[in-house]
């Protein structure tokens, strides 16, 4: 399989098509040796099932460890580290991968409780898990979704499951684009599986999964990401952290001369997603500073719930949110760093449910 390849399969067996796309890539021509330590990354970013459109179909995983043992890779471990405010060990659970981990003897390792060491990251220097340097070959299996913040995410951005949790809320204090991209530049992601089953096209967090029953197979995480930003109706320049990535050498973006390529005769072809653009339509009652991506990824489901009930219309202030606000005085505020605002709801990070409630109780009070 060449770098500019993106290989497609489509169907409703995961793990086979998954199987099916391995062999169709060569992956076992392109990990360096039988005795590779091979590291599977998948999304599992928050307490979701697959099936709610945030995280990593378990399936695709299984179809991965199957090719890789069938093939005589034994030394083989899935890595993954929940974003700040989910326990991995409990969204790992929930997501079946303590089965899949049992059934295959692949040891999963909880990076929220790995060591970590700072390492120069494309000129920045970063906190990266140690678990990293026990790896040889690196295979990402992110999820092609939205992002509240980021507008998407796919292959760069899966990466921030490698670092610790402080580290995670340093990233959005320094911006996310220029930190996702040189943590890349750190990090090299060796194969790319992505799960295009069913993400969620504006939220990270899921819960407006969008069937497709896609998996994507390729080698330049950069170009995967462009080519995903062409399906979700962006430019690659709406992205920074792309565009970044690949002036850091880190792979291409030029989507034109990408190989994209079908396996089968079910396919989508001239494929065409939906224009999600929630966020956008919410965002607007927000003033954001440095938010966490947990917090800000629950702020905005429970914005879109007030205005599909037309409660959003009532807010006459806007909503603050963010590690920008800390010490700081105002009026209406969401989260922990807020806690100086007249009126705050506590938490790092309150849920979905808890920012619906409370602020569903701020516009009954002052309508």
């Amino acid at each position: 399989m060449e770098k500019n390849e993106i290989l497609k399969i489509y169907g409703t067996d995961y793990k086979e098509m998954t199987k099916e796309l391995l062999r169709e890539a060569g992956l076992s021509g392109i990990i360096p040796g039988r005795n590779a330590r091979i590291g599977l990354k998948p999304n599992l970013v928050s307490a979701s099932t697959a099936d709610y459109g945030a995280t990593t179909h378990p399936e695709v995983v299984a179809g991965i460890i199957e090719y890789l043992q069938d093939e005589g890779f034994e030394k083989i471990c899935v890595m993954e580290g929940s974003w700040v405010g989910d326990s991995t060990s409990q969204v790992m659970k929930l997501c079946g991968y303590d089965k899949l981990s049992e059934k295959y003897g692949v040891p999963f390792y909880d990076m929220q409780k790995d060591k970590s060491h700072k390492r120069d990251c494309g000129g920045m220097l970063l906190s990266v898990c140690d678990r990293v340097d026990q790896v040889d070959f690196l295979i990402n299996v992110p999820v092609l979704k939205g992002h509240c913040q980021t507008k998407i995410t796919c292959a760069l951005k899966n990466l921030k499951g490698l670092i610790p949790n402080k580290e995670k809320r340093k990233f959005h204090a320094m911006g996310l684009h220029k930190p996702i991209a040189c943590l890349n530049a750190g990090i090299r992601q060796d194969f790319i599986v992505v799960d295009h089953i069913c993400g969620d096209l504006d939220f990270e967090d899921g819960g407006n999964p969008v069937v497709r029953n896609c998996v994507m197979a390729a080698r330049d995480p950069v170009l995967v990401d462009a080519y995903v930003c062409k399906l979700l109706h962006y430019r690659t320049e709406d992205v920074p952290y792309v565009k970044l990535a690949g002036e850091l050498g880190v792979g291409s973006t030029d989507v034109n001369r990408a190989q994209i390529r079908t396996l089968g005769a079910d396919s989508w072809e001239g494929e065409s997603l939906p224009c999600a653009r929630k966020t956008v339509e919410v965002c607007d009652a927000v003033e954001e500073v440095e938010s966490c991506s947990a917090c800000y990824g629950y702020l905005i489901p429970a914005l879109d719930r007030l205005k599909q009930e037309g409660l959003l219309e009532k807010l006459d202030i806007k909503i603050c949110i963010g590690q920008g606000y800390r010490g700081k005085k105002g009026k209406l505020g969401i989260g922990s760093c807020t806690g100086g605002f007249s009126r705050s709801l506590k938490g790092c990070p309150p849920t979905e449910k808890e920012i619906y409630s409370f602020l569903k109780e701020y516009l009954a009070e002052h309508h």
